[in-house]
């Protein structure tokens, strides 16, 4: 398994998302933006990272766009933790270790979606 935020793991997770079947956008988006923002990351790798969705695919950058929809901040090993499959969203949120900003409605129907795609 490739470390978490390295190259190796943006190009194994952009594959996945390349063969993932379209997600679910919000009706009427034609394009979400989510930036999860890892506060804590090592410096020799990303502190953010946008997941670009639109109607024809999705993928994964390392850095922020200001003009995401929502921004997800939390903890490197808690981001690490998600992506294993060691922690789950539900249990995150309801912990306060994921602070949403932004519009959180475009999350609701890309969860299943962002669950089977990051955890592979």
């Amino acid at each position: 398994m490739s470390t978490f935020l390295s190259d190796q793991w943006f190009a194994e997770l952009n594959g996945r998302l390349a063969a993932s079947p379209p997600a679910a956008l919000s009706p009427g988006a034609s394009t979400c933006q989510i930036v999860f923002d890892f506060k804590d990351s090592p410096p020799t790798l990303a502190h953010a990272i946008t997941l670009t969705i639109t109607g024809e695919g999705a993928m994964l950058t390392p850095g922020n766009t200001p003009e995401a929809d929502v921004v997800l901040r939390l903890a490197y090993h808690d981001g690490a933790a998600l992506t294993s499959g060691q922690l789950d969203s539900a249990t995150a949120l309801r912990d306060g270790r994921i602070k949403v900003r932004g519009n959180v409605n475009v999350l609701v129907p890309l969860a299943s979606w962002l669950h089977a795609a990051f955890t592979g």
